[in-house]
Parts: structure tokens; sequence; C-alpha cells
């Protein structure tokens, strides 16, 4: 089957992925979004079809008034002896835990914390020892890759924490994962940074502590130098062994708006890349070490890549999410008489806040699309589509009513600046917003008294990590404040 990367698109980063009776499940960061922890399976490595999430309860994660770009960093998901373990960090509250269960399509743990510091917690089931690995500092004050072995029904600490690789000399060494292959420690990390210069490499050794011995051509895995070209980033690798016994690298990566233009809105993706073992036991990756953008594998099939979504073709608890904790009361969801519809209930919480808006948002896929809404407002407020990196940078189009008539408005938010860059009368508090994205601008038009009418656009490049900065992507969203917003139709279109 020849496949096209990335092979999951859209914000979900800092993949990790696992085996289990013959399928195989992979799990991304989330950060500020609930639920927490998507969660995908596949049964060729190359198509995803997402299943639900990890953190379903707030009671497994705390959310409330984080930041963006804090809450729940990089997970790890593993497989022993018939349960499913995922790992992570909270670092707002700089907390590692791990959840379980034994039905990957049912409910999570409550979580079990781990009293070892560091982000991107890792698991190594080896025989009857359970090892549990992080970047940061060890007991004795030595930074790098950090394990211990703990009991994992209950998390205890069964050893202290103590380095055991200091990486290959690249910055901001993480992403810890060891692996025990042919009877050998493979102990692979990330250096560089999740940006430009982001890398994979990695150390072997004969026991799980070590010492560790980094490759000799370390990085084995990065695009800082793979110039011009469209993907970068690429770091932050789990490995894996499909059912042929073909190894690969799924890692982060993004894709720039354009060859010269060294920004990306879409947030970090997933992407797939062949793996080689050698004779000597190291491993190479890609071609020359870099990810490319097309590759073979022995499976059969094609690659599906989905282009359209809409309320009749997406699940509330699966497609969707929302920021922080969220106020139930204010989402209903309804199908009658064959129309799907949202009615989302504003509160005076907006989205420029770090409290919970009313709000339900999915990742931007790809750069060149359409999106189409029909709202129907009732009560002073507005209601409409965001565009949303963060609390800082966002571009909303929504209708609003404010006692003086009914408007069709479009607001950009870049940093501190707040400016209306249209408003426009409408005849009734009910329209059609229009968006229409490719890697440069997003166009933002309306419908209504059977006219369509363009207020204007937004620069994607204000939206992109290198200026809003953080870990996260673009969303396309749907929100109210103050008023009652019902959407009785949602569709979006990707080239």
């Amino acid at each position: 089957m020849r496949y096209r990367n990335p092979v999951i698109r859209g914000f979900y980063p800092d993949p990790s992925i696992c085996e289990a009776n013959g399928k195989f499940y992979l799990v991304c960061s989330s950060f500020q979004y609930f639920p927490g922890v998507p969660l995908f399976e596949s049964d060729d490595l190359v198509n995803y079809r997402q299943i639900g999430y990890v953190l379903t309860r707030k009671s497994q994660v705390m959310l409330e008034g984080i930041n963006s770009s804090g809450g729940v960093f990089a997970p790890t998901i593993r497989y022993n002896d018939g349960r499913f373990y995922m790992v992570t960090t909270n670092d707002t509250t700089h907390e590692n835990f791990y959840v379980y269960t034994d039905d990957i399509h049912g409910e999570w743990s409550d979580p079990v914390k781990v009293d070892q510091g560091g982000i991107d917690p890792s698991l190594l089931f080896d025989g009857d020892r359970v090892y549990f690995i992080s970047n940061g500092t060890d007991a004795h004050g030595v930074s790098g890759i950090v394990q211990c072995e703990i009991d994992i029904a209950t998390g205890r600490k069964l050893t202290e924490s103590r380095t055991i690789w200091s990486g290959s000399g690249g910055r901001y060494l993480e992403s810890p994962h060891m692996y025990k292959i042919g009877g050998g420690y493979y102990l692979m990390a990330a250096e560089g940074g999740t940006e430009y210069g982001h890398m994979v490499t990695y150390a072997r050794s004969d026991d799980p502590w070590g010492p560790f011995t980094g490759y000799e051509h370390n990085p084995v895995l990065t695009n800082r130098n793979k110039a011009p070209f469209i993907i970068q980033g690429i770091g932050h690798g789990d490995l894996i062994q499909d059912k042929y016994g073909d190894w690969y690298i799924l890692t982060l990566g993004f894709r720039q708006t354009g060859i010269w233009e060294p920004y990306h809105n879409l947030g970090r993706e997933v992407f797939l890349t062949p793996v080689s073992f050698g004779e000597d036991g190291n491993f190479t990756a890609g071609r020359d070490g870099t990810t490319d953008e097309e590759y073979e594998t022995r499976g059969g099939g094609e690659q599906v890549i989905r282009r359209t979504y809409s309320f009749d073709d997406t699940d509330p608890a699966v497609e969707w999410c929302r920021l922080r904790h969220p106020h139930e009361e204010d989402y209903i969801f309804a199908k009658h008489a064959g129309i799907t519809s949202w009615t989302l209930c504003g509160t005076d919480v907006t989205l420029d806040d770090t409290a919970s808006p009313t709000f339900i948002a999915m990742r931007q896929r790809d750069f060149r699309f359409e999106l189409r809404v029909h709202i129907n407002l009732s009560g002073s407020g507005l209601g409409g589509v965001t565009m949303y990196m963060c609390e800082n940078e966002h571009y909303d189009v929504y209708v609003l009513h404010d006692g003086t008539g009914d408007f069709a408005v479009l607001k950009l938010n870049i940093g501190g600046i707040k400016h209306e860059q249209a408003r426009i009368p409408i005849p009734h508090p009910e329209a059609e917003l229009i968006v229409r994205g490719n890697e440069h601008t997003y166009d933002f038009s309306f419908a209504a008294g059977g006219r369509e009418a363009y207020l204007g656009s937004g620069i994607t490049r204000y939206l992109s990590s290198e200026v809003s900065g953080g870990f996260t992507g673009v969303m396309t969203g749907l929100f109210a404040v103050g008023a009652k917003a019902e959407f009785t139709y949602f569709e979006v279109k990707y080239e």
C-alpha cells in the first residue's frame, strides 16, 4: 500500500502507539481540551479511526482555569497481560500519573500517581518488572532520562529515580521510550525541541539501568536540515512493528504553509516513517534519516483520507471536544425529523477567558477547506464560528443581537489587539456563516436574506505556533456568549 504523510491530520501531537490482539492503538496530547487524550484504532498503521478519549471524567484530570498549552502533555500507551495503560503528565499540576482499562472501548480507571518528576512519562514492562521513565532530574541532581521501578498496582516506587542517559547533546531531551528487542534494550528519545530542530535519537544497552551507548550516527531521524521542504519538526517518536514484521516510527511533525514560509497553523500532526534494522542491531529510519511525504508498505488495501465532516457523520463524543471542564447543561445535542442540531447556551465566559466558554470544536485537518454552518440566535448576545488557536489568538465570525439590531460580525483577536473587522446589519438573528481557508488566509462571509456578503479575512500566520506560541493547533469551533445559539447545519469540506 502506498501512503501519504501525515497519517493523522491536524492537531494530534506527541503520538504513542501499542499493538494488542492484532490491532494498533494510538494516543496523542490534548493539553487544555476535554475530553483528554484522543484514542485511535488502526488495522494497518496507515488508516486510523478515532474511537474516543482516555480521560473522559473530570475526576481524572484537573483542567480548571489553565492557560492554553497547559494541562495534559505527551501520553504513552502500552499493553501488558490483557490490560491497557496510558501514562501522562498534567503539566499544570506537575503530576505524572497513569490510568488503565481492560476494555479499550470502555472507561478508564481513576489516576494512579507516580512520585517522579519531569514530563513525557513512559512505561516498560519487562517480565515481572515495570520501569517508569521520564525526563527530568534524578535524586542526585543529574538531569537527563530518569528511571525508577514501580509497583504497577499502586504506582509506588520500588527504587530511587536515577538518570540513565543524558542524550546525544541536543537541547530539551524528552520523550523517552524504552524497548526490549532481541534481548537488548533500546532507549529512544527526542532532542532539539519540538520545533525546526526536532530530532529522534537513541541509545542501546544490555541492561535497563545501563550504561547506554548512543547510536554513533544520531540523530536517527530528523528533518531539521531538509529545506526547502514542507514537512518539518519531525521527532517525539514511538517504535512499532507491524503484522509483517516490518518496523516503523510514529512521530509528530508539522506542515509549513509554504516551502519558503516557516509558519504552521494546523498544529503538530502524526507521521509514519519506515525503520530498518541492520545486522549489528542498530536501526536507521526514513530516507537518509528524514521523513518524506510518501512511502510503500507491504500491506494491502489503500489509504483513505477523509475530506468531509458534518453533524450527521460525526459523533459528539468522538470527533468533538471542549475547553477545560465544560458545564454540560449548556450543551444540547438533538436529532429530530432528520435534522441534527447543537444548541449552545452561552454564558458570560468568552473565548478570551481561561474559564470554560460554551464552545465545541474539532481539529482543522488541512489548509484548504470550506466551512458552512447555519445559526439561529435567541436572546441578547452572540454565537458563531471561531478559528481558535488559543485565548489570545482566534478569528471569530458570528451573529450578534445587542438591543440595537441584528448583525453579522467579524472580529480578529491577535495578542492584545481585539479588532472588529466588520459589522453588517442583517434582517433577523439567523444566518449561514461561511469560512474558506487556504495556506495563507481565512476568508469570512455570511448569507442572510437571500444574499451572501463578504466580511473580511485573517492571515493564517497569526494563528501559527511561530507567532502565537504554545503547542496546539487551530480548531474549527462553534461558540456562544450570552445568547442561546442553535446550529442546525454544519459541514466542512477539505480539498
